[in-house]
């Protein structure tokens, strides 16, 4: 419980203190404006000895620049000596020494200009960085600061960390759902975009599940909780963006090594720069200069602070449409994806069965249906849950006994002194009974009455009505292969390959099958499965990339999968790849465009054609607009 009002604190804190020094460095930046104009107006119209004119640009310089000076002092102290204050510090405390060099040109006014342009990028850079480190805490807020406790006689208001299991709570109209929990009373339309991306109203009553994070749109709900706070599925979620850029990418990863390696590299060589030819021409002034810029453009910070902001604003950016990506590294992955692996049931199928047609042979279609749920009402089978389904009424004077589960066959039970037999041709061959095949797309359960075959029933799955257009919209992605595997029988799969037009299908497959026949697939381009996550848990853990569909409040399918599509929709699948390319795309700008700015000063400083001005551009600016480039990845 603590905890959580510290963290809640703490945020809060961190943004207050985020604006508090923007606006101080707003301040700084205009009073020392205002001083080193004075200082230039001064020195115009005076003549005074060359350390007078230090002293007096000495002012704006530590007013804009103390910070600076004491960061790299730190830095220092631990052993940090190459961190940008450091380089920044270095090279404007030489430019206003140059000045007292034999034959130089005084430089204070270009040392003050370059300290203030680079904290001006500095404040620049943090707003940009604030804003899009707001975007996500804003689209992430999904967590409400209070529930309402059902206490009999009064409601009591309280933060929803102290709310254990099992508590009765009362959820208003316009209010965020606090807490995972059980519909007891009441009726109401749920806003699910904060979760699923999904802007279409789900409605919900008695006995419905109710997720933390979504908006209650309309009626008065009473909810029996069934999670805490801390394993409610908006805290899910908010865990998982939060923690997802501990991972890195292999192109931050690439970007850390490349720093560590890049800048002393640049460093030795602006020492290089600032000797070797003065030591030969005799120009001191002029090579420590150059040497001077060498160390401005030398700290790669465009890049140390771009690459992961890019990675950052692509997974809050997927996170708005209910895709949570667990790490950057897996942005990699996902983009490189050019084969899919699809599990039917639950991922293109509804996973909901129903009785799609009765063929009765010696009884009516009602009495069929009636026998059948009879024999199966304490079965938990999807089929037997789907024969109940279509004949529901139990309250009749039949008598029921010696129900008893035939393994992977089916059941038989003596209704009012029959024996009824429901399963598949197996048990019908059991009985005696002689079955009769049918041709629709389904599983067929036949039933027999005292060895003689009754008829059968067609149970069939539906198919997800956007799962064909899926399909094509992974193609349109460059996805090379869609392949279907499931336990089903063939005629079943065949059916559903074909309505929703995947280039492969394996049927009759148990759990390891899927994961040898996965394994085979494993090769060019990355591999994707997509399932459940709660029995494809192998599967998943095999896959480059597991990919977990319609997993709302599923704890199972959140710790199986590497990716989680919140809702239903397969067309996710196609909108995850093309958030992970267009993350990666804006991330290789950023290391393109910052590394040429870079080499190209370097080359312009190297032969005295750059000023202190471009060298500061090299670093302040191309890292603000690297920034203000990564924040699109938000969108």
């Amino acid at each position: 419980m603590g905890h959580d009002h510290k963290h809640e604190h703490c945020e809060c804190h961190e943004e207050h203190h985020h604006e508090g020094g923007v606006k101080e460095s707003a301040i700084k930046i205009g009073v020392a404006t205002v001083l080193l104009i004075a200082a230039v107006v001064i020195e115009k119209h005076t003549q005074l000895p060359t350390w007078a004119y230090l002293l007096i640009y000495m002012v704006p310089y530590l007013v804009v620049g103390w910070e600076t000076l004491r960061e790299a002092a730190e830095g220092l102290l631990h052993g940090e000596a190459l961190s940008e204050d450091f380089l920044m510090s270095v090279a404007t405390l030489g430019a206003l020494g140059i000045g007292f060099m034999p034959g130089a040109e005084t430089q204070f006014p270009e040392a003050v200009f370059v300290m203030l342009f680079f904290q001006l990028g500095e404040m620049f850079e943090s707003i940009a960085e604030g804003r899009s480190r707001r975007s996500i805490g804003h689209l992430m807020d999904i967590r409400p600061d209070v529930a309402h406790v059902d206490a009999g006689e009064q409601i009591e208001d309280r933060h929803p960390s102290e709310i254990p299991i099992g508590t009765i709570i009362i959820i208003r109209p316009g209010e965020k759902v606090p807490l995972d929990g059980i519909v007891l009373e009441g009726s109401s339309s749920l806003d699910t975009v904060a979760l699923t991306g999904e802007s279409v109203p789900r409605n919900i009553g008695k006995d419905d599940e109710i997720l933390s994070g979504c908006v209650n749109l309309s009626g008065v709900l009473k909810v029996r909780t069934t999670k805490a706070f801390g394993e409610s599925t908006a805290s899910r979620i908010l865990e998982l963006v939060e923690n997802a850029t501990e991972h890195k990418s292999r192109s931050e990863s690439f970007i850390t090594k490349f720093a560590k390696i890049y800048t002393p590299i640049v460093v030795a060589l602006a020492v290089l720069v600032a000797i070797v030819p003065s030591l030969i021409t005799g120009e001191w002034a002029t090579w420590v200069y150059r040497g001077l810029m060498f160390l401005v453009v030398s700290c790669p910070c465009a890049l140390v602070i771009s690459v992961p902001l890019s990675f950052f604003g692509g997974i809050g950016g997927a996170s708005r449409k209910g895709i949570l990506i667990k790490g950057a590294n897996l942005m990699d992955t996902l983009r490189r994806v050019r084969t899919v692996v699809f599990d039917k049931t639950g991922t293109l199928t509804e996973g909901v069965f129903e009785v799609s047609a009765v063929h009765p042979d010696i009884i009516g279609t009602t009495e069929l249906l009636h026998l059948a749920a009879h024999v199966e009402r304490h079965s938990t089978h999807p089929i037997a849950m789907a024969l109940r389904n279509a004949y529901p009424d139990e309250a009749d004077d039949c008598t029921i006994s010696a129900i008893e589960e035939v393994a992977g066959q089916g059941a038989t039970a003596l209704v009012n002194g029959r024996r009824v037999a429901v399963g598949n041709s197996r048990l019908m061959e059991a009985e005696g009974a002689a079955w009769r095949p049918c041709h629709h797309p389904g599983t067929i359960v036949h039933v027999s009455i005292d060895g003689e075959y009754a008829g059968h029933i067609v149970i069939s799955d539906r198919v997800k009505a956007d799962a064909a257009s899926a399909i094509l919209s992974l193609r349109a992605a460059g996805v090379r292969r869609t392949v279907m595997l499931t336990g089903d029988q063939a005629s079943v799969a065949a059916g559903v390959a074909s309505e929703v037009g995947v280039d492969e299908y394996y049927a009759g497959l148990l759990p390891g099958d899927k994961v040898a026949r996965l394994e085979s697939e494993l090769g060019e381009g990355a591999v994707a499965f997509v399932g459940d996550g709660i029995n494809d848990a192998p599967v998943l853990a095999r896959a480059d990339v597991g990919i977990a569909m319609g997993a709302l409040g599923s704890d199972a399918a959140i710790e199986a999968a590497d990716v989680v599509l919140m809702d239903d929709k397969p067309s996710a699948l196609a909108e995850a790849i093309r958030i992970a390319r267009r993350t990666v795309r804006i991330a290789t700008e950023n290391i393109w465009f910052a590394v040429g700015v870079k080499v190209l000063v370097l080359a312009m400083a190297s032969v005295g054609l750059a000023t202190m001005w471009m060298a500061v551009f090299a670093d302040v600016g191309v890292t603000v607009l690297a920034v203000l480039n990564a924040m699109r990845a938000l969108k």
